[in-house]
């Protein structure tokens, strides 16, 4: 895909999420999820010296979907696909329901 049309992509995705570059989910953001798989910012490896880890780099790996209707991290999608693949996809609507609905029996009172 052009340079162009990356761009293009990554700025219409930030307007559907009101210019939010986070998680729709999670809202971590870029750099937060490339920290949570143990890399900086740059995508180096963090302590590649002490765990003994040569010629790593996430380079040019997406972390971030812009491509949905909202923003999601690879973290999330990762979640998503072992919710799915444990045929947990009821479930997960049950508890969007409930939380949305009875919040306050998810919660315990004082």
């Amino acid at each position: 895909m052009s340079i162009d049309k990356t761009f293009q992509g990554y700025f219409s995705a930030l307007d559907r999420a009101d210019g939010a570059d986070r998680c729709y989910l999670c809202r971590r953001k870029p750099a937060d999820v490339k920290l949570f798989f143990g890399f900086h910012e740059d995508g180096t490896p963090i302590d590649a010296d002490r765990f003994g880890i040569e010629h790593v780099e996430i380079g040019k790996l997406d972390v971030m979907s812009y491509s949905g209707e909202r923003p999601v991290c690879a973290v999330c999608q990762l979640n998503m696909d072992a919710l799915f693949l444990m045929d947990e996809g009821p479930v997960l609507l049950r508890l969007l329901r409930q939380i949305k609905e009875e919040r306050d029996l998810l919660w315990p009172s004082d």
